[in-house]
């Protein structure tokens, strides 16, 4: 088993997160690549000491990005949506 250090990379904070986690109870963390569920689901118990009931896989391909004349690329990322159990929440900004 992978420690869950080499299998969270960090949180996620975007809009639409931020939505998910105050809606649904959802957090979503970037993974490292090569990652399953069950390594995720195993990984974010052991670091935050929750109960994940689902969780959700996806992985963005990277796209031509052009600034100015040169072309490039930007980054490929693998997310990992994780549902927390009811009463379980994650702090990912410190604040008590």
């Amino acid at each position: 088993m992978k420690d869950y250090r080499d299998v969270i990379i960090r949180p996620v904070i975007t809009e639409k997160s931020m939505k998910l986690m105050a809606e649904d109870n959802k957090v979503t963390f970037e993974v490292a690549k090569g990652v399953n569920k069950i390594e995720v689901r195993n990984a974010v118990e052991k670091a935050f000491n929750v109960k994940v009931v689902k969780v959700n896989m996806l992985n963005t391909k990277s796209k031509p990005r052009r600034v100015g004349r040169y072309m490039g690329k930007t980054q490929a990322s693998h997310r990992a949506i994780v549902k927390l159990a009811e009463g379980d929440s994650i702090d990912l900004f410190g604040e008590e």
